[in-house]
Order: structure tokens, then sequence, then C-alpha cells
């Protein structure tokens, strides 16, 4: 198959430019400016999605997301987005995913496709959907423990499932259902009728060509990011009919329409990102504008702004993995570590523990990256940041693990009532 050729750039920026661009793009530049519930609602649409995941160390993926953009922000501020206000929804994108309500008529094409990949009606868990359905009119909100059947059926990644949860799942991935909230990471799903407006539900699909809709999910990603690269695989998921070739003709379209400007960067040869056109304002800002006074976060681990990286090693020289799912062996730093940013750099990782009951924030480790030279100004704002992270998790003492329990390096938390 012949390759695509990308567009040649029209833009070259340096290295701090481009670190710069995707800090201001991603509401970093500095950390925690935006407010309450408005500021959350204006992140999401500038990004499009925030990646949803259940496990809870020091808050879930979305939370932390959150905590290191909106001043004072607390976990109550999204659920009430969600399962109050109507205003995000609990659905999917790239994976499971936040996103606006209004981008509902947007996935009716995604709905189509899972009916059409899961809807046959021989299968057990098609069966018993109306029987489900039932269940949740004349019930509420169910979750698939109130829903219990003896036998299993195949299901995602060729896991085993009860075929009540698989009839939910599918039933929400075509649009039936909704989430109605959780109760910790499980999710009660109601009819989609109860909770959004019949106008939006009965919608018709904005895009209404597969050109329109590759244009608009394409767009969306590179949003998604800021500054997009169009090989990373990961970044680029769950886009119908929209991979390799295919991807890279989209993109060029959408330069030849003058929506997406293509850039290289200074000592990241042979490469070309895209920008969207729309957001060279924002460019043109980090490059002209007296940078904002440094302050320094905690960074989630599957944020918007570490979902591709390459681009971390390629634009910061940061080279970071979610060990998550690594054996105990194979991990080089912990179970859930965070990146640490101050300014426009990645400075440090934490490897951080909350106990709920004590309301206690223990660092179990803590790593500086290679070069970083402590001064007054670092160490005030990564006490200011550690002092919100506490606020965000309403903890009361903050202890240090006992592999840096004696570190000189990190006697700036000892003015934190450290335990």
């Amino acid at each position: 198959m012949t390759t695509i050729e990308l567009p040649p750039p029209t833009i070259t920026l340096s290295k701090a430019d481009a670190r710069r661009f995707l800090l201001a793009h991603q509401r970093l530049w500095p950390p925690q400016r935006l407010r309450g519930k408005d500021g959350i609602m204006e992140f999401v649409r500038h990004v499009g999605c925030i990646q949803f995941d259940p496990i809870n160390v020091v808050g879930r993926n979305p939370d932390l997301v959150l905590q290191s953009r909106v001043v004072k922000y607390r976990p109550c501020l999204l659920e009430e987005l969600l399962y109050t206000d109507r205003q995000l929804l609990d659905g999917w994108d790239k994976v499971s995913s936040i996103h606006q309500a209004a981008d509902w008529p947007y996935f009716k094409r995604h709905r189509a496709y899972m009916r059409e990949r899961h809807g046959d009606p021989s299968k057990v868990h098609v069966k018993i959907a109306p029987a489900i359905i039932d269940a949740i009119r004349q019930r509420g909100p169910l979750s698939s423990i109130d829903l219990k059947r003896g036998d299993r059926v195949d299901w995602s990644w060729g896991q085993l499932s009860q075929p009540a949860r698989a009839s939910l799942e599918i039933l929400y991935a075509m649009g039936d259902l909704l989430v109605h909230h959780r109760v910790g990471s499980r999710r009660f799903f109601d009819l989609t009728e109860r909770l959004l407006p019949e106008d939006m539900i009965s919608a018709p699909d904005p895009n209404q060509t597969v050109e329109e809709y590759q244009n608009w999910h394409v767009m969306r990603r590179v949003g998604g990011l800021g500054l997009a690269n169009p090989s990373a695989a990961q970044y680029w998921g769950a886009i119908l009919g929209v991979k390799n070739q295919v991807r890279r003709t989209v993109l060029v379209r959408l330069v030849e329409r003058g929506e997406l400007t293509a850039v290289a960067v200074e000592e990241v040869p042979k490469r070309t990102f895209f920008i969207r056109t729309a957001d060279l304002p924002t460019l043109e800002v980090v490059r002209t504008r007296r940078s904002p006074k440094a302050r320094a976060a905690f960074i989630a681990a599957l944020d918007n702004f570490v979902w591709d990286r390459n681009m971390l090693r390629w634009i910061f020289n940061f080279d970071y993995a979610w060990e998550v799912y690594k054996p105990v062996a194979k991990r080089k730093y912990g179970y859930y570590v965070l990146p640490v940013i101050y300014g426009d750099r990645f400075v440090a990782r934490v490897d951080p523990a909350y106990d709920r009951k004590r309301r206690i924030l223990t660092l179990n480790n803590w790593w500086w990256e290679e070069g970083v030279q402590l001064n007054d100004a670092i160490l005030e704002a990564l006490v200011a940041c550690l002092q919100g992270f506490m606020r965000y998790l309403n903890a009361e003492r903050v202890r240090l693990g006992r592999k840096i329990t004696g570190s000189e390096s990190m006697g700036w938390v000892r003015s934190l009532n450290i335990d």
C-alpha cells in the first residue's frame, strides 16, 4: 500500500515553545487557574473528553486530571455535573471517558456500530435485554449485582461474564441505557429516555457522511492533546474506520481545509505534528508573552497531557510508563506513580497512597528528575502543590515513606504537619 504523504510543516517550533504550548493547551500554564463547575465544563469542551479509570489510589483518573487544573477542586463538583446536572456523561470516546452531554448526537454512528456488532438476537445477552429494560423501568437504576444469573457468556477480551452484566454493557454501548450514578466503581444504569431530553436523544447525527464524521473525530482527538503525533496508535483509538493510511488521508484533508496546521519541532527530526488552526493564537501567546509564575502540580497517570508517551520523551525528555499492570518485579518505580511538573518541566515522580479513614497522605517514594536544581522558588511551589493536593483529598496529615524518611531533599515536606 502506498504511504500517504503528510503535508510539509509550515511552522517550526523550538522545544521550549512546544512544551509551553502543550501546557497552555492543557490548562497547565500555569496549573489550577480554572474555577468551579464552569471551569470543568470549559476544559472538557476544549479537550473533548477525559479518560475514566476506576482505580482509586489518591482519586480516580478524572478527579486527578481536574485537581491539577481547577483551584480548590473537590470530586463532588464532577459528581454533580455527571449525575445531578447531567451536563457531562459517563460515556465512551477514546476509551471509557467523560464528555459533554451535548456531544450525544455526534456518537450516533458509534452506537449504531455497537448495535450492528453486538445486537445479534440469537445471543443470550440480547435475548434477555427486554427483561432488563423492563426491570429498570419498574425498579429504577440497577447494577449488575441487582440482576444476577448463574450462567456465563463470552464477553470482552475473551472473559466470561454473567448474561445480565453483558446485557447491561451492550444496552449501554447501543445507547438504550446510561450511567445513572456510581457507588465506588460500580455503575448503576437507567433508561436513556429518563436522563436526556427527548430533543437530544432524537437529534440527527450532525455528521451526515463518513468523511464528515472522520473530520470531526480526528479534529476532536487533535484537540484532546494539542500537538498531535500521527503515528501514536494508542492516541487515535476508537475512531471508526480511521486507521493508518486513512488517518493520514484525513489529516491531509483537514490541512487542505485550513482546520489543521502542520508543524515541526526543532531537535525532533523527520516528525510532523498537527495543531488545530483555531489554537494557533495560544501558540502566539506562549511565544511572545512573559511566562507566568511557575507553579507545580501532580499529573494524572492517564491525563490527556501524557497520552502520547513518545511526545513526552521528544518534547520534555521525560520517559514515563504507567506500571499498574506490570508485575511487581518488573516495575521501575511503583504501582501508581504520578509525574510532577514545575513550570514547563517534569521535575519528579511521586508514589502516593491515601488512608481515607485516618486521612493520612503518604508519599511512599519520590524521585527527582536528572538535572533538577532545588531552590526556594521550586520548593515554595511544591509546598503549595502538596497543600492543594491534601485539600483535594481532605487529608489532615502527610507522611514520608520509609525509603525517603531521612532524605535531605524532602525537607520541604516538613512544613506540612508531617507525621
